[in-house]
């Protein structure tokens, strides 16, 4: 008899027997599988944590006790069984459920996490309120993984958390992968204890001996109680991170078991103090393709839901390539000709496609990890001793190293080249990954190049340019396919804040930056087709801004409109305002873009509608 059918919240769920949990875990994998086939989302990470998202909702009291995700893709079989489990068909669709935790979604989504390493933070900060408070018997729990734990924020709260001694849980989603293979000292670490046998047996017996959480163990002064106690500080202080900073550690143990997961957890909620609980589990758990290529599966698009294989269009035409490809490809390029060239990631290889200079000069391409802030200032090292540094992170996830950015790199005005993948919207992903506030951020800093191009080739030659560059150098561009099919063509300089005209018209101008004005482009052949013939300029550089082809725009049209894929406020919109008024041009200006709030998710098409720069709404805005 079917199982999960009869479940819509965790109360439901704590009704049912405890040998009942393995056939919910199958049912909610069957569910994710096929669900996550037909609508694309996130499949491994969610698979991953099917039986442990199981026992926490059997064993605590959610909503009341806090459960908080990290990262948030994760997070899939909690919002099934929180009540969501007939909107799925809408996760990360336009005006759906999002992809990830969101607290004005359910209750049940303690907080928010769309970026990965605040888990402990945010779940400490719960704590500490709630014992202020007098709720005693309230439990927190951070699941943090797919290697959040190598963002130093995470370390931060761990330290806090030791000596704060709140009573919290921080469990530890070990299966050695984030998108890529986890990399680092603490990777490392990890596999040491779980394979370490000896530690772990010598921890329990010590345990047992002193009594676990037997009164004798926690009030007991006898001589052998101390002399137990001191080899466990001696063994432990050198063995266990955790443990020597003054957390519990329990583990590891099997993350797909549920009967000894809701043990082990049903055991912790009386032990007080800070308490690590880590689990081995495997990403992608349930499904055979998913558990081989993790990192192909973490989000596979549409796939077969009976075999595994990822659906695939095959087309006889050549195609214009993803931006993300060409970056990579032209990296390389770059690299063979000059020897000073090395990139630079967090844990985005793949994503970004810097595998292939990982492939070509193994070691002159560092994965640092989930660590923004510290890829920033790594590349601010390698610059200093005159070497060229790509250092490339999504564009919302650059927002976690503004100040390394401002500080360490701009202020001493290092030729660090900052590639900003997803720029932008970027679509279902929602509100916490659009690349939209990065133009408006950067232009306030001192020193900063910054540069969109409009096609892979500009792409190209921004990265030819940049390299010879002797200050800080910003390329940002989107996700996804671009325009042009013969896109490698031979590189060649750009001129530094050099903009150009793309099509001359008559009264009115389109004043764009970046792959968006394509869409202007399009809305000027429709135009035209209609009798009305509109110019349309792509500025190319926001830092330095091209005054002269300004002058040029305002001298000669009635009408000026600006278009950007970022916040209207501190964007080209901004800079073509604040030059109006400064040289005392009063000609209307219109600005198109994304107005000043959280955009969530939806298809790039859908939110370029919702916020008035598609083809069709610019045309509408001219006629």
């Amino acid at each position: 008899m079917p199982l999960l059918n009869e479940i819509s919240f965790p109360s439901d769920l704590r009704k049912l027997q405890k040998n009942q949990l393995p056939q919910v875990c199958d049912e909610l994998r069957d569910f994710i599988i096929e669900a996550v086939a037909l609508n694309p989302g996130h499949l491994g990470s969610s698979l991953g944590v099917v039986d442990l998202t199981v026992a926490l909702h059997y064993v605590f009291n959610t909503p009341y006790d806090k459960i908080i995700w990290d990262v948030g893709h994760q997070a899939y079989p909690h919002k099934i069984l929180t009540g969501r489990k007939e909107r799925f068909y809408s996760n990360r669709k336009y005006g759906g459920i999002s992809g990830f935790p969101k607290m004005s979604e359910s209750e049940y989504d303690a907080f928010g996490t769309g970026h990965s390493s605040t888990s402990v933070s945010a779940t400490l900060g719960m704590a500490v309120a709630s014992a202020l408070q007098g709720e005693t018997d309230r439990q927190h729990i951070a699941v943090i993984g797919d290697g959040a734990l190598t963002g130093g924020m995470s370390f931060e709260a761990l330290n806090h958390a030791g000596v704060e001694r709140s009573n919290i849980l921080v469990i530890v989603n070990d299966n050695g992968i984030a998108i890529d293979k986890n990399v680092g000292g603490l990777s490392k670490y990890f596999t040491q204890i779980t394979s370490s046998h000896t530690y772990n047996r010598l921890r329990n017996h010590i345990w047992n001996l002193l009594g676990g959480n037997s009164e004798y163990h926690q009030k007991s002064k006898n001589y052998v109680r101390r002399f137990f106690a001191a080899i466990k500080a001696l063994l432990f202080r050198r063995s266990n991170l955790f443990e020597s900073i003054g957390f519990r550690y329990f583990g590891p143990i099997d993350g797909h078991d549920v009967k000894s997961l809701v043990k082990t957890l049903s055991d912790l909620k009386d032990i007080d103090g800070p308490k690590v609980l880590h689990i081995i589990t495997k990403k992608g758990k349930g499904l055979a393709q998913a558990e081989n290529d993790p990192t192909l599966y973490h989000a596979p698009g549409m796939f077969d839901s009976e075999t595994g294989e990822i659906n695939t269009t095959s087309s006889s035409e050549q195609t214009p390539p993803r931006f993300q490809d060409v970056f990579g490809l032209t990296l390389v390029e770059l690299a063979e000709k000059n020897p000073k060239i090395v990139g630079v990631t967090p844990a985005m290889p793949t994503g970004c496609s810097m595998t292939f200079l990982m492939e070509r000069f193994p070691n002159r391409a560092f994965d640092v990890g989930i660590a923004e802030q510290h890829a920033v200032t790594f590349s601010a090292g390698l610059a200093v001793q005159g070497l060229v540094p790509f250092c490339n992170i999504y564009s919302s996830f650059m927002q976690r190293a503004l100040d390394q950015v401002m500080h360490d790199v701009a202020l001493q005005n290092l030729p660090v080249i900052f590639c900003l993948d997803r720029a932008g919207l970027v679509g279902e992903d929602g509100a916490t990954h659009h690349g939209v506030f990065d133009l408006a951020q950067f232009r306030c800093i001192p020193n900063m190049i910054i540069a969109s191009p409009l096609n892979e080739v500009d792409l190209r030659n921004l990265m030819f340019t940049a390299q010879y560059t002797k200050q800080p150098f910003v390329i940002r561009y989107p996700r996804g396919k671009g325009v042009t099919v013969d896109w490698k063509k031979n590189m060649q300089t750009v001129e530094i804040g050099k903009g150009v005209c793309l099509k001359q018209g008559e009264k009115t101008a389109i004043v764009s930056i970046g792959a968006i004005g394509q869409n202007a482009l399009k809305a000027a052949e429709i135009l035209e087709n209609l009798g009305q013939k509109i110019s349309v300029y792509d500025m190319r550089f926001l830092a330095p801004l091209d005054e002269t082809l300004l002058h040029e725009i305002f001298k000669t049209h009635e009408r000026v409109i600006t278009l950007e894929d970022g916040v209207i406020e501190g964007g080209l919109g901004s800079a073509v305002m604040e030059f109006a008024v400064k040289h005392n041009y009063n000609i209307p200006i219109q600005r198109l873009g994304v107005p000043r709030c959280f955009v969530e998710q939806g298809t790039i098409e859908e939110l370029q509608a919702e916020c008035g720069f598609d083809v069709d709404s610019i045309c509408k805005q001219i006629r």
